[in-house]
C-alpha cells in the first residue's frame, strides 16, 4: 500500500463524515454557509455580492450532492 493509498482512504473517510453531517443537519449546514456569505459580503462592502452568493450556492450543491442526492440543504431564500 503506498502513500497515496493511504491519503486516498482518508480523503474517502472525510467524504462519508461530512455526508452524514449534512443527511443529519442540512437546514443547519446551509444557514451557516448562508451566514458566512453575508459576513464575506459585509466585510468587502457588497462589491461582489453576485460572485459570493455563486459560490455559496455552489458549495451548497456540492455537500448536498455528496451522497448523490440533492435533497439535504433546502432551497429558497436566505434568513434575513
Amino acid at each position: 500500500m503506498g502513500i497515496f493509498d493511504k491519503f486516498k482512504g482518508k480523503a474517502e473517510d472525510l467524504k462519508d463524515k461530512a455526508s452524514d453531517l449534512v443527511d443529519g443537519h442540512g437546514d443547519k449546514v446551509g444557514e451557516g454557509l448562508d451566514k458566512a456569505g453575508d459576513f464575506v459580503d459585509e466585510k468587502t462592502g457588497g462589491k461582489y455580492g453576485d460572485k459570493i452568493d455563486g459560490g455559496v450556492d455552489k458549495a451548497k450543491d456540492g455537500l448536498d450532492n455528496l451522497d448523490g442526492q440533492n435533497d439535504d440543504i433546502p432551497d429558497g431564500p436566505k434568513p434575513a
